[in-house]
């Protein structure tokens, strides 16, 4: 499959989920990272008027959760988030941010991902680092 039919497939994927509901979009792939971008409006403020960091930690927990299942047997298994941590460094009210999540480890096991959110000027807005576990699915 090329890098367009991978992302096409994330972009599927997110129909009728809450990234459909945050305008969440993947929008690029390498070897070592994937790459979401998404809207900031009053969809995703908090009631002063800027990027929530709930919204925040949603996009980085969701471009680290599709970028470890890239790297599985999606057929015989599956991953789940265990951990999330995020530090919001800079506060946004419009425009896009990219959350690109970039692998630490990548175990047999468990997957970490450090997840870098920028906006469209390339501003540091956020930093993630996730952890997901990858289990067997039950046949």
């Amino acid at each position: 499959m090329d890098k367009k039919e991978i992302l096409a497939g994330f972009n599927a994927s997110c129909k009728d989920t809450l990234m459909e509901s945050l305008d969440i979009e993947f929008v690029d792939l390498g070897d070592d990272f994937l790459t979401a971008k998404m809207p900031v409006t009053s969809k995703v403020h908090q009631p002063y008027g800027q990027l929530h960091g709930g919204a925040t930690a949603a996009l980085a927990e969701s471009v680290g959760s599709a970028a470890s299942h890239f790297f599985i047997d999606s057929k015989n298994h599956f991953i789940n988030g265990i951990q999330l941590s995020i530090n919001h460094i800079k506060s946004k009210r419009e425009g896009m941010v990219f959350a690109t999540a970039k692998n630490i480890h990548k175990g047999k096991s468990t997957h970490l991902w450090e997840v870098t959110i920028i906006d469209e000027e390339g501003m540091l807005i956020a930093v993630a680092k996730m952890t997901n576990i990858i289990l067997e699915k039950r046949k």
